[in-house]
């Protein structure tokens, strides 16, 4: 057990410190303002930060001051301290991923117990951010206390947290797809394809009626001039067109707009007009949880209704080679079933063994499989420490692979709804990329589905052209 402990008046000597470092984030910022009410735009609105004189969200001031306190409360001279004044000088703006260091120097002693301390805050740069100085009582009396453990407070933080993952996409420089939305016909799908060319994620080819297109754009406050119109007058056209352009190469990537999924999937499947390739068709989830440490990701919830061996096979595969793109050299994939053991009369458990074998045997490769795992086993360290499963994919798998597409779809729509998950999803094992979004999906789902497919667009051509990875 960690404990805090203090030195009392007659351990401190003039000039001995303490140091605290602390990283600011937006996670800060905002439990910060939560606490204090102060939500001065130049902290907590990004648009009008964009403006301010700093040109981007700073943090508030006391921010720093309270880390102060931290010090002197906590660790010098620690508990039993008594605080009885402090004047700061603020004298640089502490940014996002700024690292400060709270440094606190005993500067003078009377013979009445008070100490006057030096503090100051230091960034990365070594310069200070914020100095000043402040008047304690020491304690008198020796004290040790167990730490206490304090609970993790969590937000609404999706905006955050999806900043944080497009700042991810964008690091990787890659080019815009060419990607044909088929049948957009509400104002909001087309702001969300807006935003998603203005990420850098795609160059929308709109199929649909012009006449609609120019109506929606018009409502919604969208310029849609500058991308390409294929006309087409009802949903089946587009998506006749959209496949067309894919098969021709002139689009790379396919999202759904004013279709049905059902429809886009059956005239995907088509062996002759449509988009197969020798592998099959399944659809990955993407999901960042703010409750996990990682990125998960579920299949199949959407295309393969009631898989068999040979086809969970192929949707294992698909989700790895996925996953191995966007930077897991080895995924961790966990099986699901209702049990974690096998049972004959359950097809999952023994499925997911027979998965496990094949993938011993070379018939699943780049991955690490486990299974059959309960969900709770599969994503709960604690859980299957507890309960003595000993695996390297117990509690921390990448990737879940659900027994049927019922139960895929669950899991995806109740980490959704109840654990506020940022979702995506793309279906591999097309010619492209194809992303199966709606108005039903809100901004956020469509330009993460956008990056999807920007980034699987990359990862056949890489195939295409023999590169690794």
């Amino acid at each position: 057990m960690e404990h805090i402990e203090n030195r009392t008046f007659d351990e401190i000597n003039v000039g001995d410190t303490a140091t605290l470092v602390r990283t600011l984030t937006e996670h800060d910022i905002k439990l910060f303002a939560v606490m204090s009410g102060d939500i001065n735009p130049a902290h907590v609105d990004h648009e009008y930060a964009m403006s301010s004189r700093f040109r981007e969200v700073i943090g508030h001031g006391m921010w720093s001051g309270a880390l102060i306190s931290t010090v002197l409360g906590t660790e010098f001279p620690g508990p039993g301290t008594i605080y009885l004044g402090q004047d700061l000088r603020f004298r640089r703006p502490v940014k996002v991923g700024d690292t400060i260091t709270i440094k606190v120097t005993a500067k003078e002693k009377d013979v009445k117990g008070r100490v006057v301390m030096d503090t100051e805050c230091i960034n990365q740069d070594g310069e200070v951010v914020v100095s000043g100085t402040a008047e304690v009582i020491a304690p008198k009396e020796k004290v040790r206390r167990p730490k206490i453990e304090l609970p993790d407070v969590r937000f609404d933080g999706k905006d955050v947290r999806f900043r944080e993952v497009m700042a991810r996409v964008k690091a990787r420089n890659l080019a815009p797809i060419p990607t044909a939305i088929v049948y957009p016909a509400d104002a909001e799908s087309l702001r969300s394809i807006a935003a998603a060319a203005e990420q850098g994620a795609i160059v929308p080819i709109l199929i649909g009626s012009k006449s609609v297109i120019d109506e929606m754009a018009q409502a919604g406050g969208v310029d849609v001039s500058a991308f390409e119109i294929v006309p087409a007058e009802n949903p089946a056209q587009a998506l006749a067109e959209a496949i067309r352009l894919a098969r021709e190469g002139r689009a790379e990537g396919i999202m759904k707009g004013g279709v049905s999924t059902e429809e886009l999937i059956v005239q995907a499947f088509s062996a002759t007009r449509g988009l197969r390739t020798e592998r099959r068709m399944s659809h990955v989830y993407a999901m960042d949880v703010p409750t996990y440490p990682k990125p998960l990701f579920i299949s199949d919830s959407m295309i393969n209704i009631a898989p068999g061996l040979s086809e969970k096979r192929e949707i294992c595969q698909n989700a790895i080679d996925f996953a191995r793109g966007l930077g897991i050299p080895a995924p961790k994939v966990a099986l699901l079933a209702a049990a974690k053991t096998i049972h004959p009369k359950m097809h999952a458990t023994i499925d997911a063994a027979t998965l496990c074998k094949m993938a011993e045997r070379g018939q699943i490769v780049g991955g690490i499989l486990d299974g059959p795992l309960t969900f709770d086993d599969a994503v709960s360290l604690k859980k299957a420490e507890r309960i003595g499963i000993s695996s390297a994919v117990a509690g921390q798998a990448d990737i879940l692979i659900a027994p049927d597409l019922e139960a895929g779809n669950m899991i995806a729509k109740q980490l959704e709804q109840l654990a506020d998950a940022l979702s995506a999803g793309v279906v591999l094992g097309a010619r492209v990329p194809i992303a199966l979004t709606g108005r039903e999906d809100d901004r956020h789902s469509w330009v993460a589905s956008a990056a999807l497919v920007q980034l699987v667009a990359h990862m056949y051509r890489r195939a295409a052209a023999g590169v690794p990875g």
